[in-house]
């Protein structure tokens, strides 16, 4: 028994199959999120951009960038399972089904169903004369059945909780301004993907808003929290790049964490209660915050189409300064106000904050 068992450690090593939460859970997930950017949030960039301008080709364009979101998903996380080319290619199929049959929860189908049929793909690929054959028919095959079998369920799953939280979100827009803010944020600072998350729970409204807010006050706090250590390069490349570039220094002072950390308690709620900031563009948006200002366009593509679709009158005045004060002004003055104490009692050293 024992022999079988380091015969089959050897035999998925070979293969490079590794179960394990950092390959999937991390690797995996933030590739998915890098696929969703390249497709349908870059996509719907591009269209709202086309339709505020009149250019029906920029439509078109981001029309055509949105459609293969599934296989764009499924490519990038072969790519971080590190999946042989006749996989990785094959993955294409598997992504279009398991999005499509995933409905409203298709991003978290397509991670689940993907990596069954990218570690089923890699078990089979090169063991036969007939590769060029068997390696695509597995993957596909396995892909494609697991979406029928699961991807209908795993969506209504996805969308229930998605839906919970939203309306949770609503009832106590306070409480799970608080809950919301903090725990995205949090996700986003972590070595996985807050966008991602969002995606696949379809996070938008009030909850959407939440979650911006938390992300942001993560990202321009840290970069102005630290930018006595690491000037304007650190500024940009927290501020509109990712927060997730201190968790090296988290791990050395955990302290460190607590002023955007607890700006996003403040924030979150202020966005729900007295805002009641909504991202009702791409749910994706929600978990981006600054970066790249994606979180802030997702926010206006959504006031865009609510417009349109006569759900809202108008963008105000009071819409800007609300998405300016939740996204920029007040995670930079907050995170300095408590920052500042926090520097003063030894709580957070000299270069506790300095990017290597």
């Amino acid at each position: 028994m024992k022999q079988q068992e380091k015969g089959l450690r050897a035999f998925l090593k070979r293969k490079n199959v590794e179960v394990s939460v950092k390959r999937y859970g991390i690797d995996a997930l933030g590739a998915m999120a890098q696929g969703l950017f390249a497709s349908l949030l870059i996509g719907t960039i591009i269209k709202t951009l086309g339709e505020q301008l009149g250019m029906a080709y920029l439509v078109e364009m981001g029309g055509y960038a949105t459609a293969v979101s599934g296989p764009a998903m499924a490519v990038a996380i072969g790519f971080a399972l590190q999946c042989p080319p006749l996989v990785l290619f094959s993955l294409i199929t598997v992504g279009s089904a398991a999005n499509a049959l995933g409905g409203a929860g298709g991003p978290l189908a397509v991670l689940v169903i993907t990596i069954l049929a990218a570690e089923a793909g890699k078990l089979v690929s090169k063991e036969t004369k007939v590769d060029i054959i068997v390696t695509p028919l597995v993957t596909i095959g396995v892909g494609v059945i697991m979406s029928s079998l699961l991807a209908p369920a795993i969506g209504r799953a996805a969308s229930a909780v998605g839906s919970l939280i939203m309306w949770a979100t609503e009832l106590q827009p306070f409480l799970m301004g608080i809950f919301v803010s903090v725990v995205v944020g949090v996700a986003l600072t972590l070595p996985i993907s807050s966008a991602a998350i969002c995606a696949a729970l379809g996070l938008t409204g009030l909850a959407g808003g939440a979650a911006v807010a938390g992300c942001c006050a993560q990202m321009v706090g840290f970069a102005v929290m630290s930018f006595k250590e690491n000037g304007v390069g650190g500024l940009v490349a927290q501020g509109i790049g990712t927060s997730m570039v201190q968790m090296p220094n988290i791990i050395k002072n955990p302290k460190i964490w607590l002023p955007p950390t607890l700006a996003s308690a403040i924030t979150g709620p202020i966005a729900t209660c007295v805002f009641k900031l909504q991202m009702n563009g791409t749910p994706v948006s929600s978990g981006m915050g600054t970066c790249g200002l994606v979180g802030q366009i997702g926010v206006y593509s959504g006031w865009v189409s609510d417009v349109a679709a006569g759900t809202k009158a108008a963008i105000t005045s009071m819409d800007w300064i609300g998405l300016l004060l939740i996204s920029f002004v007040l995670p930079a003055v907050l995170t300095l106000l408590i920052s500042i104490p926090m520097r003063k009692k030894g709580w957070i050293g000299e270069n506790d904050l300095k990017l290597g």
